[in-house]
């Protein structure tokens, strides 16, 4: 129930999704005769929605995200017992429907554990990841297609364990830690999105494994902050969904429980 719940609410809290709402609104105010209101209303979203497209607010938003956890200083003194590569690499959906594998924007997470597998030879490679859709019936889990993809650049298939039924981060944790059972001492390479390491780590913490080290990858920020923004309204608006969306998932998994801190720390 909380994982349709979370899905379905952010479609209204997702920032896009609200502001033109707001709009809408505003114009249906004016319709109805309450005409300042319904402008003051519109003014609000047009300017929330321009600065959320066009400056840096995308940025601040996600930059402490990004930069809560670096990659290890000395990644050669490692000696991991494996790799934990979580879902968000392939649209399980239309890999479904048009029968062709169709990754999405955190594909660099499977690129970079491909690279860990070769660096680091005798660690196992765990995937987690079931369907990403709602509602959805798909045919594939994300788990399968990347196991099979993960073979294909030179990953030996008996390294790799696949978790084909987590749809959140919370069941990668749980489903994670059963299917490995990892000892006390083990270290685990936890790869995936910089601006969502934060909650992962602290979930996988809270589900009892201790051992994680971040490994994060697919950062959409640099290090300074253009104002000016520097892109179209659509990147900017969806920098914007994806951090709120990130800072709602610390707080709601912080509320439920699912995390051991509102802001997990190295």
């Amino acid at each position: 129930m909380f994982y349709v719940l979370s899905k379905l609410g952010f479609l209204f809290l997702r920032p896009s999704n609200a502001l033109v709402l707001a709009l809408l609104v505003g114009a249906g105010l004016r319709l109805l005769g309450w005409r300042r209101r319904g402008a003051e209303l519109i003014g609000i979203a047009l300017v929330l929605l321009a600065a959320c497209a066009w400056t840096g607010v995308p940025t601040l938003l996600l930059r402490p995200l990004e930069q809560r956890f670096s990659l290890p200083a000395s990644p050669d003194r490692l000696d991991p017992a494996g790799i934990l590569v979580l879902g968000g690499v392939v649209d399980t959906g239309l890999t479904t429907e048009r029968r062709t594998v169709e990754l999405i924007d955190g594909a660099e997470r499977l690129i970079v554990a491909a690279e860990l597998a070769r660096r680091y030879p005798e660690a196992r490679v765990l995937l987690s990841g079931g369907s990403n859709g709602v509602f959805a019936n798909d045919e594939f889990a994300e788990a399968t297609i990347a196991r099979d993809l993960l073979i294909e650049f030179g990953v030996p298939a008996e390294r790799i364990t696949v978790e084909d039924r987590s749809r959140n981060t919370h069941e990668n944790a749980i489903n994670s830690f059963a299917t490995i059972e990892p000892k006390p001492q083990e270290q685990w390479l936890l790869v995936t999105s910089a601006f969502h390491m934060p909650r992962a780590i602290g979930t996988f913490r809270a589900a009892g494994w201790n051992g994680v080290v971040a490994w994060p990858v697919d950062h959409r920020n640099g290090v300074t902050t253009n104002w000016l923004g520097g892109r179209t309204a659509a990147e900017g608006l969806n920098m914007t969904d994806m951090a709120v969306r990130e800072w709602i998932g610390l707080v709601a998994y912080r509320f439920v429980g699912y995390t051991d801190a509102l802001f997990p720390a190295p």
